[in-house]
């Protein structure tokens, strides 16, 4: 009996039933996921993973990031908004109440956060440049990105503001004369927090006309 006659011959040897079956059984799952009742199961487990773990990765990222430690690493963050934020009224107030950097510039919802990181991006390409790494620098592109926040808030109606905030649970009576009178006609008129309270936590820029 020759080499090729034997049940275990050379590599050169048709293909076992067995192996044959199990390649067929891959290329029907390659070419339709559904194709078996196994292979159903397998591609809906394998992608719940796969959007989870992104799910996941994405949070983590997105709470490491918020972080106002976080924002002021960058020098030029921390020489000018900061120093800003920190003479504000929603740094320190009389009800102790802070608010970060993150619950004004990032939404909240999954969708909108995701978005905003991704434009966010930018700002590390622009740091990498150097593009306002000096307070000189800062102050010359300040009208433009003030704009470009404001115009933000302006297309969601002050989505991050009112995320604290809200006519309805306002008492005039408990609020300063001016802020008083304003608030119920706002409230009335449908305005919202951005069209009135600019340059409340970070300075106008030079060159601003209301």
């Amino acid at each position: 009996m020759s080499a090729s006659d034997t049940p275990n011959g050379p590599p050169g040897d048709p293909p076992s039933p067995e192996s044959s079956q199990g390649r067929s059984w891959l290329r029907r799952l390659m070419r339709n996921p559904f194709a078996t009742t196994s292979g159903g199961i397998i591609f809906v487990l394998a992608t719940i993973v796969l959007i989870g773990g992104a799910y996941g990765g994405f949070t983590v990222f997105a709470s490491v990031t918020n972080t106002t430690e976080f924002c002021i690493s960058c020098h030029a963050m921390e020489i000018g908004p900061y120093a800003e934020y920190k003479n504000s009224i929603h740094y320190a107030n009389r009800t102790g109440i802070r608010v970060e950097c993150a619950d004004c510039h990032v939404p909240r919802d999954f969708g909108p956060k995701l978005v905003a990181k991704i434009i966010a991006s930018k700002d590390l390409w622009h740091h990498l440049l150097g593009t306002i790494d000096t307070p000189e620098k800062y102050e010359a592109h300040r009208l433009d990105m003030a704009e470009r926040v404001w115009a933000k808030f302006d297309a969601t109606e002050s989505r991050e503001c009112r995320e604290c905030h809200a006519f309805e649970a306002m008492d005039p009576y408990e609020q300063g004369r001016r802020a008083g009178l304003k608030h119920p006609d706002a409230m009335q008129e449908g305005r919202h927090c951005i069209e009135c309270h600019k340059g409340i936590v970070h300075e106008l820029p030079e060159g601003y006309e209301p």
